[in-house]
């Protein structure tokens, strides 16, 4: 064989090489690359290190997020390895454009009209930072899309003087026209409250949350059982809806509404479990515990988890209203919560998921609230998303309720008021990808709620 041979059969085994690494359509497979070769190799992985470096500095041949992929042998760009949505041999056209998968996460189309008509306006700088830094332009554009998990792609228009949100008239791909779909409203205005107001905003985990203070959340109720050994172990978050009641949920009691209300006690105005502040704590036992009659966890889906506590009056009177105790605002069942609104969520539990002990401080979070049919799609939870219930999360599964925040409030704002549309209920981990939390719909407990407390639910609440 001649030496020209020879260089040909060895270009022609690195390409091989190099092709069998890449994979299919040019996606790099994630194997493991050990650093030691064998004797026959003239190739070390040991410059493994500049081929990363080389893969992610395209130096600008490769467009809209894309990355280059270098040669083996030469260090050479080959080609371009595409972000999602887009294609092209520098990542330069838009994949499927002219229409939408799914429910539109990676439509990466340039319409910029509302179904309405009306010209999308640009997407704002926080929103370009946080969710399109790899979109065209680094999202410095009007084109619609599907952020905050929303049904299809939209965009914010200008419509009576307000900037609204309204979907794009985007048809999904194999279909002809887009999904008879409403658009999203805004959220009714709410009547005149004394209830959901705070006296501070954050302070400074919940998981991937920060420690907060109660004054943020003074509705927050502590739940502790008596054990068996005399000891007061927490049990649950609650929340504060009257003087005398707190809401909870129905799995925080293994024996149902049969469980020894003597056995229970309350704790309003905490800030730490392991710390006790007399001067704003006001600590209460339990007269009654009412768990929803239609709890039921036989699919492992904790379906009407919703309970009521009644706490026990000092000296005929329950709850006193003060800078760290208030009451939380309970919505009508005309109140709709749009997808994509960001709520906020706060409890004792674990800052993570797999540690033996929970916070000892009340952390909060902020979630957005999922739409019903991406929560019960088939990688979410399918099935077991009942019509009692909805998820919440973050785009980057960053922050999450977990073990030992359940019962607390999903609370959402509404016209400078605090109000409670969810109850933390279950999830499958905690801040895990694709796993959102899942929180009662508290809507939902109108009338149940009415009927056994007495009180009215969507007015101001009585102090009973």
């Amino acid at each position: 064989m001649t030496s020209a041979g020879v260089f040909m059969w060895t270009l022609v085994a690195l390409t091989t090489a190099e092709t069998a690494m890449l994979g299919n359509n040019g996606r790099v497979k994630r194997s493991h690359f050990s650093s030691s070769s064998s004797s026959s190799s003239s190739l070390s992985w040991s410059s493994s290190s500049s081929f990363s470096s080389s893969f992610e500095n395209s130096d600008g041949l490769c467009l809209h997020g894309g990355s280059s992929v270098p040669s083996l042998t030469s260090g050479e760009h080959m080609f371009c390895l595409c972000a999602d949505g887009f294609e092209g041999s520098r990542c330069e056209t838009v994949k499927g454009g002219q229409c939408y998968e799914g429910v539109g996460l990676y439509y990466r189309g340039s319409e910029s009209k509302s179904e309405s008509g009306l010209t999308c306006e640009t997407w704002d700088a926080d929103i370009r930072e946080r969710y399109l830094s790899s979109d065209v332009n680094a999202g410095r554009h009007n084109y619609c899309r599907n952020l905050f998990y929303q049904r299809r792609p939209w965009c914010y228009v200008w419509r009576n003087q307000q900037l609204v949100r309204e979907y794009c008239n985007i048809p999904r791909c194999g279909s002809d026209s887009p999904p008879p779909l409403p658009a999203p409203t805004e959220p009714q205005p709410a009547a005149e409250w004394t209830c959901g107001q705070r006296s501070r905003r954050k302070l400074l985990k919940i998981v991937g949350g920060k420690v907060s203070t109660v004054e943020s959340h003074p509705w927050i109720a502590a739940i502790f059982v008596r054990s068996k050994s005399k000891e007061k172990v927490f049990r649950c978050g609650g929340s504060l809806i009257s003087a005398c009641w707190v809401l909870t949920a129905a799995h925080c009691f293994p024996h149902g509404s049969h469980d020894k209300p003597q056995r229970f006690s309350v704790t309003l105005g905490k800030n730490a479990l392991n710390e006790t502040d007399r001067t704003v704590e006001q600590n209460f036992r339990v007269e009654k515990i009412i768990v929803h009659e239609d709890y039921d966890n036989s699919e492992g889906n904790f379906n009407n988890d919703v309970a009521l506590m009644k706490l026990k009056p000092r000296r005929g009177k329950c709850a006193a209203e003060s800078k760290s105790v208030k009451i939380v605002c309970l919505p009508s069942p005309q109140q709709i919560i749009q997808p994509g609104v960001t709520c906020e969520i706060a409890g004792y539990g674990k800052e993570k998921q797999g540690l033996w002990y929970k916070s000892q401080y009340l952390r909060e979070a902020w979630v957005n609230v999922f739409a019903d049919d991406v929560c019960r799609h088939k990688d979410y939870y399918e099935n077991l998303i009942t019509d009692n219930m909805f998820c919440a999360g973050r785009l980057d599964w960053s922050q999450d309720a977990c073990e030992g925040d359940s019962g607390g409030p999903l609370v959402c704002e509404l016209d400078g008021r605090l109000f409670q549309f969810g109850i933390i209920s279950w999830g499958d981990g905690c801040a895990k990808e694709l796993r959102p939390g899942v929180y009662t719909k508290v809507t939902n407990y109108k009338q149940w709620i009415e009927e056994k407390t007495g009180l009215r639910v969507g007015a101001a609440l009585p102090q009973k």
